[in-house]
């Protein structure tokens, strides 16, 4: 049974995220990433529920950076899952070691790179007009810091996009009105499972230290600090637009 408080709120502020920023539209073609952890599993629940009612067509992807021991039963999960949802799911394995090797860059750096480029390479497979990831307030939150902390020009403060221009499709962020604690809400409400990304909970990056350590300091002393960074990050992008 729906809670209807979860309905009201979370559920609520999805949806009218959605037909606000005018991501779906009957017959589009949606490709969603999915690492099968919280964030992404959620998201494709939820946008698998908003296909059966606006009727347009949902794919998954799930991007093995081969990094951990037990990547392989990440994959397996997210396949296994999609499939629960009715879900083809693509597996795309990468070489993140060899790429940072190559190129110098950091694991990180690489497995973005990677990344991305599975997904444009599975959303021209299957046609998609739309990426769709799992970014949420807090990672918002995070990036706006991480540039401060790295330096950048104003752009770099415009946080995660809401929307933004891919080669021929679009990524869309359909969590960025949420925060992680709400996304939780929305795994209990469904009863649904996940995998946990071991890295997440390491401070061997400078995301992770924020996320662990200074943006939860941060809260102590502003609750409301997400809002406020969200807000920021809207009124910088607009006037960036605007010159």
């Amino acid at each position: 049974m729906k809670d209807p408080k979860f309905q009201a709120t979370i559920w609520q502020t999805l949806v009218n995220f959605a037909k606000e920023n005018k991501f779906f539209k009957p017959k589009d073609k949606i490709l969603v990433g999915l690492s099968g952890g919280a964030d992404s599993v959620a998201l494709l629940h939820f946008i698998c529920q908003l296909a059966k009612k606006q009727q347009f067509y949902v794919y998954a992807c799930h991007v093995d950076h081969q990094l951990r021991a037990n990547s392989k039963k990440d994959a397996t999960f997210a396949k296994d899952y999609a499939k629960t949802l009715g879900v083809d799911c693509v597996v795309k394995k990468v070489n993140v070691k060899a790429l940072a090797k190559k190129e110098k860059k950091s694991l990180e750096h690489a497995a973005r790179t990677l990344r991305y480029k599975a997904f444009e390479e599975v959303a021209k497979k299957f046609n998609c007009s739309k990426i769709a990831l799992a970014h949420h307030a807090d990672d918002n939150t995070e990036t706006f810091f991480l540039n401060l902390l790295r330096g950048t020009k104003a752009k770099g403060l415009c946080g995660i996009p809401v929307m933004r221009k891919a080669g021929k499709r679009q990524i869309i962020r359909p969590f960025l009105c949420i925060t992680r604690q709400d996304i939780k809400k929305y795994l209990a409400q469904y009863n649904l499972k996940n995998v946990e990304d071991q890295t997440n909970q390491e401070d061997i990056y400078l995301r992770n230290w924020l996320r662990l350590k200074i943006i939860p300091l941060l809260l102590e002393k502003q609750p409301l600090l997400r809002q406020h960074v969200l807000s920021i990050t809207k009124e910088l992008s607009k006037q960036l637009k605007q010159q």
